[in-house]
């Protein structure tokens, strides 16, 4: 908390900020706090990370509502931080790993993530290009009446493929991991994806895969576990 003591009582324009507390993030310091007794989120981007924070602002700035996604309030280049709307729910990872939902309610969610995707992937493509929000993780959406996705500061040029394969691999990843139930929600969450049936389902595997390999890096004591679940899918698909 030194480092946010030190922008609220030495930055003139945030000292009318009351913080309420810390949220998910392993790259950033992100809270929820309050302005003039308004709800937001503020983001301070740590050091280096200036160009995420750029790739972030564009996002919010040049979305729209139909995307359910944060609203950009103010922006402070010199210190690296943006204040968002604050949406309030349930993480979707605490709601998609509680054993006290069913799995109908679960898969109901699923469907609506995506959607989610397929709006934003609709939204931001071009003649000549596609885009994926990047850091597809559960950890990055929140669930109320909607889905809403949070953090876009890996947002760049991609297949919607990568997207979708990487929120399979957080939602198999993620205790308790490769359960059958969570193998069901897999399957629901691709086939709603209107854009799947352009995908060949071998490649939408592999790339599970390789994400599930890829998660090593941040989770090392998983590996055996990550290595055994990757080569069966990659083998025999989900």
């Amino acid at each position: 908390m030194d480092e946010l003591n030190f922008l609220i009582h030495n930055i003139k324009k945030y000292r009318n900020i009351v913080i309420q507390r810390r949220l998910r993030s392993k790259k950033n310091m992100v809270y929820h706090a309050f302005i003039d007794n308004k709800p937001v989120v503020l983001k301070w981007y740590t050091p280096g990370r200036s160009k995420q924070m750029k790739i972030e602002q564009n996002i919010l700035k040049n979305g729209s509502s139909s995307l359910h996604i944060p609203v950009l309030l103010d922006k402070d280049t010199d210190n690296n931080v943006l204040i968002m709307s604050y949406i309030p729910g349930r993480n979707l990872c605490d709601v998609i790993n509680n054993n006290n939902i069913s799995l109908r309610e679960k898969k109901r969610i699923l469907i609506l993530l995506a959607n989610w995707f397929a709006v934003f992937h609709d939204y931001f493509k071009t003649p000549k290009r596609l885009y994926v929000r990047g850091d597809s993780i559960l950890n990055n959406f929140i669930i109320n009446t909607h889905v809403w996705g949070v953090d876009f500061e890996e947002f760049r040029k991609g297949n919607p493929m990568e997207d979708i394969a990487d929120m399979c691999s957080s939602i198999l990843s993620t205790n308790p991991m490769f359960t059958y139930e969570k193998f069901q929600l897999c399957k629901t969450f691709i086939t709603s994806y209107p854009g799947s049936a352009e995908w060949d389902s071998k490649d939408v595997d592999k790339e599970i895969a390789n994400m599930l390999i890829d998660r090593i890096q941040w989770r090392p004591w998983d590996e055996k576990i990550l290595i055994k679940y990757a080569n069966r899918i990659r083998k025999e698909g989900l």
